[in-house]
C-alpha cells in the first residue's frame, strides 16, 4: 500500500539498499520481491508535503522518461512510458498547487505504478547519477533525478532527438526535442526544483569518485549512449 506517488515500488521486483559505512546503494532483483496484491489508494497520499510531492512525481517522470528513451526493444513498455510521461505532465502541478486534489493523486498514483511497469526496458544516466548522489550526500532520490534531467537530455540528444519530437507532440508541448527540454526546465522551475546539485550539497571534491560509482551501477546499460567513467564525471561536473 504505497503511501507516495514515485517509485512504483509497489509493482517492482526491485529492491535498493544502501550500504552505510561505503555510501554505495545495491539494487537486487528477485521475483519474489514482486507483491502478490497491490492496493493503490490515492487518499493515502493527500498528506505529502508539497516538496515531497515534488520529488516523488519527478522521479515517477524520470522513470517514464528514461524507459521511453532506453534503446531496448519493448514496446509494451514504450506506450505505457508514453502515457505515464502524459499524467504526470497534467497532474503534478495540480497536486502540488492542491494537495486535497483527489482526482490529481489518484493519476499521480497511477504515472507512478506505470513508470515502475515501463522501466523493465531500462533506465540510463538519470538513475547512474543519482543513485551515488543520494548514497554520498543523502538527497531525495527523485528530486536528485529532477535535477541531473536536463544535462542528461542534452547529452542523449544524439541517440532520442527525434524520440522526444514524437513525445512533444504526444504531450501537446511542441513538436520537437528543443520544445520538450525547454517543457522540463520550466516545470522544474514552477516546481521549484533546483537547477544545480550543489543546491542540494553535492561538491566537486568527489567527482572521481562519484563517476566511479555511477559508471558501476545497473541503469547505464539501458542509456542510448555509451556511459563511462569519463563522460559521466563530465556530466557531474555540468550538473553540480
Amino acid at each position: 500500500m504505497p503511501t507516495t506517488a514515485g517509485t512504483g515500488s509497489e509493482v517492482g521486483r526491485a529492491s535498493v539498499l544502501t550500504n552505510s559505512r561505503t555510501h554505495v546503494k545495491k539494487i537486487i532483483f528477485h521475483p519474489k520481491i514482486l507483491p502478490s496484491v497491490v492496493i493503490c489508494d490515492p487518499e493515502l497520499t493527500i498528506g505529502m508535503p508539497a516538496m515531497i510531492t515534488v520529488g516523488t512525481g519527478m522521479d515517477a517522470l524520470a522513470h517514464c522518461l528514461e524507459a521511453y528513451c532506453s534503446p531496448h526493444y519493448h514496446p509494451f513498455s514504450q506506450g505505457i512510458a508514453l502515457e505515464g510521461m502524459r499524467l504526470v505532465n497534467e497532474n503534478l502541478p495540480r497536486v502540488v498547487a492542491d494537495g486535497s486534489d483527489i482526482e490529481a493523486r489518484a493519476h499521480m498514483m497511477s504515472a507512478a505504478a506505470m513508470g515502475a511497469i515501463a522501466f523493465q526496458k531500462g533506465l540510463g544516466a538519470i538513475h547512474a547519477l543519482s543513485h551515488p548522489i543520494g548514497s554520498v550526500y543523502n538527497t531525495h532520490h527523485g528530486l536528485t533525478n529532477a535535477v541531473v534531467m536536463p544535462a542528461v537530455l542534452r547529452f542523449n540528444r544524439p541517440a532520442i532527438e527525434d524520440r522526444l519530437a514524437a513525445a512533444a507532440r504526444y504531450l501537446a508541448i511542441g513538436d520537437s526535442f528543443d520544445d520538450f527540454l525547454d517543457h522540463v526546465l520550466r516545470l522544474r522551475a514552477d516546481l521549484g526544483v533546483p537547477d544545480k546539485l550543489a543546491e542540494l550539497g553535492a561538491g566537486r571534491d568527489r567527482i572521481k569518485e562519484l563517476a566511479a560509482m555511477a559508471a558501476e551501477d545497473p541503469s547505464c546499460g539501458g542509456n542510448p549512449l555509451p556511459l563511462d567513467a569519463q563522460n559521466l564525471a563530465r556530466l557531474f561536473e555540468e550538473c553540480i
